[in-house]
């Protein structure tokens, strides 16, 4: 299923979902839940698919109606249902950047937690500028040193995440390979291994590396990243072989976890993993001839 291409809709899912289930579990159908709002079973279709937003008092009706006297779970609805409406600060790369994108920062903003494995590249939120710049150069040579300029700058928007002041946890799980990829020459590989380790010691992050001697190797088909919302369960990005496709299924959800668990488990501890960076880093040349560029084709999250 392809990402939401505009950031409201995808909040909207996420209300859409929450207060389907809060109905199934009151154990009303859709016209009990139109005749209490006054209104066709349309209407309240519309809203459960995220077709359509939901005015405060219509919410604070079916809350009432579907028995939830929890006044934080009812204020984590109402606001859930206020974000719907909001335009995010990624909306001024609206024109610039590709929608499915986009809707996956909407997605990323939102959430308390990111589960993420990259296989290949260094993930989104920990990379350098020139990390990104030379990334980008090599997936698509054709756009010009403006639109890496831009991917850059984006990346740096998404990095505050982790110092923003509403509480998020990024765990990550990188393969052993993802250091030694030859992205953008050893200079900028070097910086990228400093940031890296620097980051590793963030409050916010936990890094893991996986050994190349793993036998857990084989459970990587691709990147994919598990993002937690409190209270609103969870959404999987997943790179697939027809590129990024995300899940909201529950039972996709679970599977995912799992996998990311298991990797979790066999990777290196942060500790040994920073070694292992470090040593990968400091076996790299400050400066170094241009080195031949290669085609990347797997999207980084």
């Amino acid at each position: 299923m392809p990402v939401s291409s505009s950031a409201p809709t995808m909040r909207q899912r996420r209300l859409a979902r929450t207060l389907k289930e809060l109905r199934i579990a009151a154990g009303l159908k859709h016209s009990d839940a139109a005749a209490i709002l006054t209104c066709a079973e349309s209407k309240l279709t519309r809203i459960e698919n995220a077709k359509s937003g939901i005015r405060l008092l219509d919410l604070r009706t079916l809350l009432d109606a579907y028995g939830v006297t929890d006044q934080a779970k009812r204020d984590e609805v109402e606001q859930l249902a206020k974000d719907a409406r909001k335009k995010g600060w990624w909306a001024q790369y609206s024109r610039k950047i590709a929608s499915e994108y986009l809707g996956y920062i909407s997605v990323e903003w939102d959430s308390s937690e990111m589960y993420s494995v990259e296989t290949f590249l260094i993930p989104g939120l920990l990379q350098t500028p020139a990390y990104t710049k030379a990334v980008t150069r090599m997936q698509m040579p054709e756009s010009g040193e403006a639109y890496a300029e831009e991917q850059a700058a984006l990346k740096q928007e998404r990095q505050r995440i982790l110092d923003r002041d509403e509480p998020f946890r990024l765990w990550v799980v990188i393969t052993e390979a993802v250091l030694h990829a030859e992205v953008g020459g050893p200079a900028v590989r070097k910086q990228q291994l400093g940031h890296l380790l620097t980051m590793s010691e963030h409050s916010s992050v936990e890094l893991q590396v996986l050994p190349m001697s793993s036998p857990s190797n084989a459970l990587l088909f691709g990147a994919f990243a598990v993002l937690r919302f409190d209270g609103t369960g969870d959404v999987v990005f997943a790179e697939q072989e027809e590129g990024t496709i995300y899940y909201e299924e529950p039972a996709a959800a679970e599977r995912f976890g799992q996998r990311f668990r298991r990797l979790n488990m066999a990777a290196l501890s942060p500790e040994a993993s920073r070694s292992l960076i470090a040593e990968v880093a400091d076996g790299l040349p400050a400066a170094s001839a241009p080195q031949p560029r290669k085609h990347l084709s797997q999207e980084n999250l």
